[in-house]
């Protein structure tokens, strides 16, 4: 028995039982491993530690909100702790919630080889309409018997070990007491916060299932690292699609297939591919696009990229499929929009997806991805594990922080360079990604630059100043490479950002950006009215590279001469959807609005109910996209295979 006296003893208390409670936690990960190892073949040992370490952030995270007031009633700076009658209901509550979780993670045991995921929040109402609950639990206890033995060994032993840990009361209740134990309350707040979290940066996003991916080198082996009471807590409020059946499955696949297919007289051409997504490049900031403006006189505040689109291929009409960053790579890498909520985020992040990273690397392509934040900011580096790329370049590759921002990583220029360079230790062909972060809030520029750029009519003016800046001197660099001229670039922003002109206070230019393909080594050269979106990428430049075999994107190929594609995004469950020079909105339920962006830039006309000709159509196209995209994503059906 370990007897804790003193102040401290309630919070070596809860440290003690937490560090119990994630050793059950990695016996049943290894349990959960060694029943369903057929589902995971080729798991070596040292990744099958990988996921071990990996899945303890989770368990910190699943473990802490199921023993919130256990945690909260032993924490608090309060003498009653001591009381016995208190210490027997801490240990039944303690008993009581921690059953359960153990108790979710076996049923998984065997639920996983049926649906190929941990449970979700969505059990429950994926159960809810059934009348025979209680049969349905009695029979699934007798065809999984041992589980019933394994849960009421694991709980009976939580029970009789929970008094090995006794609390004696400290000899003082004086103000030293209330004093020593509100600090310790306020260790245990900074820790929870970090532990659920998933860490204490500003720029790391709450972790999510998705985070899983840094620890794994396919998405079905994210249930390995992850457990179930994670995945259901992570996903009791989570965007659930619906399934729809507006078209015959054939009907569908004619109207808008997703599996591409190559052409008959295909002969892959090995281009090196690099993307460079920049942050909050809204096409409303580029003067090129914009020649309009200002009674003609506007000249935006990307003079480099102005320079470089007159040897470029680019789009008048160009548009994001989200609003946000994490909504930016999924559609730009993978093909796959965001719809309701980020994909990363989503319950159907971890199913099985193909990647332009993973199609190539598959022909012998070297595949890396740059961003200049801390390792693990935003949760790039997990998506960069399930898009197949293999190597990862951040701040902690960089590994100087004479260039740190402050705030959010490296500044655009020196790490721009950093890329340039690492490009030259790169076998060809390769395909390479990277995404910018000086554009941002809080819209600083470097010292020595203070001054140089405009600073323009919103705080973000200037540092796109910079950032252009900074991608002009990557392509000087670049420019004195041998991969360069066989090297397809590819340019776009990752979303809209904050707007000045009238013209682009509407909704559809709220998602208005560049889509820019650049290819020195070729004639790659022109404009073009065609609708094109984010998704639209992959598909154009496997296309433009003549890939000689299937492949799944959501997406269409820009260069094609067919003109009746589609630009679509969703906010708020509500989708905005482009078709010839028609913008729509949907509710799910009715269209709600119908504008003709040709003739009414400003939106001044509702369409509404008065061109059936045009919003008929657009409406069934848009319920092709919507079935074809719930369909793929509920049904796990995201590649070609």
């Amino acid at each position: 028995m370990i007897k804790l006296t003193g102040w401290f003893g309630p919070y070596i208390n809860i440290f003690l039982r937490i560090i119990y409670l994630l050793l059950i936690y990695a016996i049943l990960r290894i349990g959960f491993y060694w029943i369903n190892i057929t589902q995971f073949p080729g798991i070596s040992t040292a990744e099958l530690m990988k996921m071990m370490a990996g899945g303890i952030r989770f368990d910190i995270v699943a473990l802490f909100y199921l023993n919130i007031l256990y945690i909260l009633l032993y924490a608090l700076p309060l003498p009653f702790k001591y009381n016995l009658g208190f210490q027997k209901f801490c240990k039944i509550l303690f008993v009581t919630t921690n059953a359960l979780g153990i108790g979710a993670n076996l049923i998984d045991f065997a639920y996983f080889p049926f649906t190929l995921k941990r449970t979700t929040g969505t059990v429950f109402s994926q159960f809810s309409n059934e009348d025979n609950l209680f049969s349905l639990f009695f029979d699934f206890l007798l065809d999984y018997w041992y589980l019933l033995i394994v849960f009421v060994l694991i709980v009976w032993g939580l029970w009789r070990s929970y008094d090995w840990i006794k609390l004696v009361k400290a000899k003082s209740l004086g103000w030293q007491f209330y004093a020593s134990q509100t600090l310790g309350l306020l260790l245990v707040a900074f820790l929870f916060i970090g532990g659920v979290r998933g860490g204490w940066a500003h720029s790391t996003r709450p972790i999510t299932l998705s985070n899983a991916g840094d620890y794994v080198k396919s998405p079905e082996e994210m249930n390995i690292v992850l457990n179930t009471p994670f995945s259901i807590l992570k996903t009791l409020r989570a965007f659930k699609l619906k399934e729809v059946n507006y078209f015959s499955e054939a009907d569908l696949n004619a109207q808008y297939p997703v599996i591409h297919q190559p052409k008959d007289s295909a002969e892959f051409k090995k281009l090196n591919v690099v993307f460079l997504i920049l942050e909050s490049f809204a096409k409303e900031h580029i003067g090129a696009f914009n020649k309009d403006l200002e009674g003609g006189t506007y000249k935006g505040y990307t003079p480099f990229l102005d320079s470089l689109i007159t040897e470029s291929y680019s789009f008048t009409r160009s548009y994001a499929n989200g609003r946000k960053s994490i909504d930016a790579l999924p559609s730009v890498i993978t093909g796959i929009p965001s719809i309701g909520e980020p994909f990363v985020l989503s319950i159907y992040s971890g199913n099985k997806t193909t990647s332009i990273a993973k199609l190539l690397g598959d022909k012998g392509y070297e595949t890396a991805f740059f961003h200049g934040a801390p390792n693990g900011s935003m949760g790039f580096s997990a998506y960069m594990q399930l898009a197949g790329i293999k190597h990862y370049f951040g701040k902690n590759e960089y590994n100087n922080d004479a260039d740190f921002d402050g705030i959010w990583g490296i500044w655009d220029e020196p790490f721009m360079q950093y890329m340039a360079n690492e490009m030259d230790h790169f076998k060809e062909p390769f395909f390479s990604s990277f995404f910018s972060l000086s554009s941002h809030h809080p819209f600083k520029v470097p010292e020595k630059y203070a001054g140089k750029f405009p600073k323009g009519k919103l705080p973000l003016h200037e540092p796109l100043g910079y950032a252009d800046f900074a991608l002009k001197q990557f392509f000087e660099t670049a420019k004195t490479k041998p991969w360069f001229k066989n090297t397809l670039f590819v340019i776009c922003a990752d979303h809209a950002s904050m707007s000045y002109f009238e013209e682009y206070h509407t909704l559809p230019n709220s998602f208005a950006i560049p889509i820019i393909f650049y290819y020195p080594g070729g004639e790659l050269k022109g404009s073009s009215d065609k609708l094109v979106q984010q998704i639209d990428i992959m598909p154009t430049v496997l296309n433009y590279l003549e890939y000689d075999k299937p492949y799944f994107a959501f997406g269409f190929d820009a260069f094609s001469e067919d003109r009746n594609n589609f630009v679509v995004s969703n906010m708020g469950g509500s989708y905005n959807f482009f078709l010839g020079d028609y913008f729509m909105t949907y509710d799910s339920r009715e269209v709600t609005s119908l504008f003709n962006l040709k003739t009414d830039k400003l939106l001044k006309t509702n369409l509404k109910g008065k061109e059936h000709q045009i919003e008929g159509p657009m409406l069934e196209r848009l319920k092709g996209f919507i079935q074809q995209y719930n369909d793929r994503m509920i049904h796990n059906k995201l590649t070609a295979e």
